[in-house]
C-alpha cells in the first residue's frame, strides 16, 4: 500500500468548495482544511505511487479553484 500527501493551494474564497470535492476522491483517506502557507492536506492510500500520482494530476488538481499543489510520497522500506 502506497501513501501520499497532497498540499494544496485554492483560489480566496474556494477553500471550502474545494474541500468538499477533494475528501469525496477515490483513495482520499483523509483530509484537512488548514490555516498557513497552505489550505488544504489531503493523504491519498492506492496500491501504488502511480496511482497516487495519477490521482493528484488527473483529478486533484483540475477540482475547480485549486491553483497549486505539492506532493509528497511516503518513503517505504
Amino acid at each position: 500500500m502506497a501513501v501520499g500527501y497532497v498540499l494544496v493551494n485554492v483560489s480566496p474564497g474556494k477553500e471550502y468548495e474545494a474541500f468538499q470535492v477533494i475528501k469525496d476522491i477515490e483513495n482520499v483517506s483523509d483530509s484537512t482544511l488548514l490555516f498557513g502557507d497552505y489550505d488544504i492536506i489531503v493523504k491519498l492510500e492506492a496500491e501504488s505511487l502511480g496511482v497516487i500520482a495519477q490521482t493528484v494530476v488527473d483529478i486533484i488538481r483540475q477540482v475547480p479553484g485549486v491553483i497549486d499543489s505539492k506532493t509528497l510520497a511516503g518513503a517505504e522500506f
